[in-house]
């Protein structure tokens, strides 16, 4: 029996990489509204009660509104509306022991934001096994296509070829909005100082953080962060953490952000010498960044293995 999700919010960017991928999704019938009742409350609500899984992607407001709407309803929120909220499950599967259990049982999921996904990946682990103090103050570097930045940004890249618009760093105010979603799932006791940048590229992304030898405990290497993080997600399907100083993932020196586009996986890289540890992570911010992981979470919502329609290029499981 095939199962129904109906996106509000689908013609955003989010909403139309989603529909795009449930639409080879072997399991999901995806309902639709007539585009002159988008906006419609009660059409809105009659397609919410229809929908095993309502997914939210609108703006942040409107968000909470919808939840307002139907609270009998099971919602997927993939905006930054309810990230931290109370009575809101976050919907990174790899989180923690027990976190796809919460998933699968939560009539509330939050989809995790691009670029605390990779942090918190990167991050977690590290603080769980008392590799890194949660008092270590935590510097983040990260680029994404400028998909990430919703129709206005793609139109205005699209638009410009100008050197200047490159890498174009943003967030000066240090107060992004993923900053308490970040703080919070990483464990960490003090907000981390968050400098993303746009690249003249559509999607694909890459989150660094950096470390000193000396902020390690216990005498730590750089090389004991590449054993955690590989011991933590050996066997993950979406996770893969390579060899330690790897060699074979640079382009004449240079890390590709756009390898993983396309796919919902997300490489976890660690680099390091005798003072420093650099851990890096590349993933598609279309993909385990938004549209791939609210898949992710829709499978496990709807007691369906976990990787059903996720595999590379998109085919069904």
């Amino acid at each position: 029996m095939s199962l129904r999700v109906f996106i509000d919010g689908q013609a955003g960017t989010t909403g139309l990489e989603l529909a795009s991928r449930l639409k080879s999704h072997a399991r999901i019938d995806l309902l639709a509204i007539e585009e002159n009742l988008r906006k419609d409350a009660s059409r809105r609500r009659e397609l919410f009660a229809e929908a095993d899984v309502v997914v939210l992607c609108l703006p942040d407001e409107a968000a909470r509104d919808a939840v307002e709407l139907a609270p009998y309803a099971r919602f997927l929120d993939a905006s930054t509306a309810h990230r931290t909220g109370a009575g809101w499950v976050y919907g990174l599967p790899e989180l923690e022991p027990g976190q796809r259990r919460a998933i699968r049982s939560a009539d509330r999921v939050a989809n995790p934001g691009c670029y605390p996904t990779g942090f918190v990946l990167s991050v977690r682990p590290l603080i769980d096994d008392g590799l890194l103090s949660p008092e270590v103050p935590l510097r983040v570097n990260a680029v994404s296509g400028f998909s990430g930045g919703g129709k206005s940004m793609i139109a205005k890249y699209a638009q410009s070829d100008s050197a200047a618009w490159r890498h174009r760093s943003y967030g000066l105010d240090l107060n992004h909005k993923h900053v308490p979603e970040m703080w919070r799932y990483a464990n960490t006791n003090q907000a981390p100082l968050f400098t993303p940048a746009v690249g003249h590229y559509r999607s694909g992304m890459l989150v660094q953080v950096g470390l000193f030898a000396t902020e390690l405990q216990r005498n730590a290497a750089p090389v004991d962060v590449h054993r955690t993080l590989a011991e933590r997600y050996a066997g993950e399907p979406f996770v893969h953490v390579h060899p330690y100083n790897p060699d074979d993932f640079s382009d004449d020196g240079f890390l590709s952000p756009t390898a993983r586009n396309g796919t919902n996986h997300l490489d976890l890289m660690v680099f390091g010498n005798d003072d420093h540890v650099l851990i890096a992570s590349r993933y598609d911010n279309l993909g385990k960044g938004a549209a791939g992981a609210a898949v992710q979470n829709l499978n496990l919502m709807l007691g369906l293995p976990e990787t059903v329609g996720l595999c590379p290029g998109g085919a069904n499981a």
